[in-house]
């Protein structure tokens, strides 16, 4: 009897630990790791969104900040699961680089919005400038050699509150391919077609480069590869005189500060979360689901938004996905892909303000979630329900166009229009709640902070430090399947499990005292 007894006990435990080997493949979910590469214009975010997906759910994405031109080559030859860029691939250049031809299918999913910034490095008498404000002319001017000094009448005429230094003005500019020149020299191709044309024209180029991932060589110019170069670069003692176009969250994390850019209401702007949204208000979106360019970026409205909350040189960035298998990419990494490209759209947004950069809107996280469902191997993550979503731009029963980022912007301060006043809060980095000066202040009555500066708890300050180590993250949810296969087989197991461990010892003793 017992050895009967024990044979079933047997095909018991076999049953309690085959079941659960039992579930189909997708029962539990696994992340392959993926791989990609390109801007550095939207790293910063990229990077803490890939540290909460590695902590939440064990997601591994790997990512290199090699400039957006890189990005794009590497998606082209096929060693990156996705790429990511501020541009989409140049099919017919302008500036007379070779096209970029895509041998497998593709989609562009708009991934963060944020400001082309200003940051620069001055002092006058030894205390550092923090509320310098400058004309899209006067920009220009600088970045194509025209204005060479700081005490230009030109920038002057912006700064009527500033005493200008005497000193040399030291542009500087990325030596790779990227992203970020290429939304800049557009800026200035579309808004300043002169001075660009002539600038392109001088230094060997065609007079109608127009939009260009290289800048163009030109002396007195300093070259750094990446945004953090860049940025770098000006945050040194001998980056003093120094300014360079940056996205907005490198001048937060380095803690300096970035001009305030005149809008075509007469406002000078700062490049915050809630400015950027309301600029991209005006942006047009290309809707052709047959094109080529679908879902990117048309800026003039933009940059000639009359709304005076507005900063003119706003946009956002793309992640390049596949839409068919091929090089590195399989389905099983479509999966992590798709799970990942959620994420940003929903709940990766609440933390783009924090981090420098401003959150999408509900259209482009709809027109994402379409993209979502092209990438082979992650249909299952492409949950569309906008309620769930967590996304800070919109609540239930948002229209599309709706921005509540935007609708909530306040109006600029009267002393940032232009003419004869001129408001010295501190900006990016450098703002007054962060940044301190030799003698404890937060700030001087000329615009300027202590030259000995410190950073903040909140803005961060001259030592940098700005972004936090971590920023708030909330749970990815997976679309509810409800009670199926994969709950009934863990429920049987469980009861099984519970008749082995409890049963064996009640029916044995049971046998020893009827044998007794």
């Amino acid at each position: 009897m017992i050895n009967r007894f024990r044979i079933l006990l047997s095909a018991v435990l076999a049953a309690a630990f085959l079941v659960p080997l039992s579930l189909p493949a997708n029962a539990a979910t696994t992340y392959v790791p993926i791989t990609g590469t390109g801007s550095t214009w939207s790293q910063n975010a990229l990077d803490q969104w890939r540290k909460n997906v590695a902590s939440n759910y064990g997601m591994t994405v790997n990512y290199s900040g090699t400039g957006s031109s890189a990005g794009r080559r590497d998606f082209i030859q096929g060693t990156v699961d996705f790429g990511v860029s501020e541009i989409p691939f140049q099919l017919h250049p302008t500036d007379g680089s070779t096209p970029e031809i895509v041998p497998r299918g593709y989609a562009y999913m708009p991934i963060v919005a944020g400001g082309t910034s200003f940051m620069y490095n001055l002092k006058i008498s030894g205390k550092r400038v923090s509320s310098l404000r400058l004309s899209g002319d006067t920009i220009s001017k600088i970045f194509t050699g025209v204005i060479t000094n700081w005490n230009d009448p030109a920038i002057a005429k912006d700064n009527p509150k500033l005493a200008l230094p005497d000193k040399t003005i030291v542009p500087v500019v990325r030596s790779d391919g990227s992203g970020t020149t290429a939304q800049f020299t557009l800026w200035m191709s579309k808004q300043y077609s002169s001075l660009w044309s002539k600038f392109c024209k001088k230094t060997g180029g065609s007079a109608n480069c127009g939009l260009t991932s290289q800048f163009p060589t030109a002396s007195g110019f300093k070259y750094q590869s990446g945004s953090n170069g860049v940025a770098g670069y000006v945050s040194q003692d001998y980056g003093e005189g120094a300014i360079t176009y940056v996205e907005y969250s490198y001048a937060l994390k380095a803690g300096f500060p970035v001009a305030k850019v005149l809008n075509k209401s007469g406002y000078y702007i700062e490049p915050t979360a809630n400015s950027v949204a309301v600029a991209l208000l005006k942006a047009k979106i290309n809707q052709d689901k047959t094109s080529d360019a679908y879902l990117t970026q048309i800026l003039d409205g933009v940059y000639n938004n009359a709304d005076p909350r507005t900063y003119p040189i706003s946009s956002y960035s793309y992640m390049i996905v596949p839409t068919e298998v091929g090089g590195v990419f399989t389905t099983k990494k479509g999966a992590t892909l798709g799970a990942f490209a959620h994420y940003m759209l929903c709940e990766g947004q609440q933390q783009a303000a924090a981090l420098g950069y401003s959150p999408l809107p509900m259209n482009l996280v709809l027109a994402g979630f379409d993209q979502i469902k092209r990438i082979p191997g992650a249909n299952s993550a492409a949950n569309t329900d906008t309620s769930t979503c967590n996304n800070p731009t919109f609540k239930a029963g948002d229209s599309p166009t709706n921005n509540q980022l935007a609708a909530s912007a306040p109006q600029p301060a009267a002393c940032d229009k232009q003419g004869s006043d001129q408001c010295l809060d501190g900006t990016g980095g450098a703002s007054s709640s962060g940044s301190t000066g030799s003698t404890g202040s937060t700030g001087t009555t000329d615009g300027t902070t202590g030259s000995s500066g410190t950073t903040g708890s909140s803005t961060g300050g001259s030592s940098g430090g700005y972004l936090p180590t971590n920023v708030e993250s909330y749970p990815y949810k997976l679309p509810d399947e409800g009670f199926g296969y994969q709950q009934f087989t863990l429920l049987l197991s469980g009861v099984l499990l519970i008749l082995v461990v409890i049963v064996p010892p009640l029916f044995i003793n049971w046998l020893r005292r009827k044998r007794s």
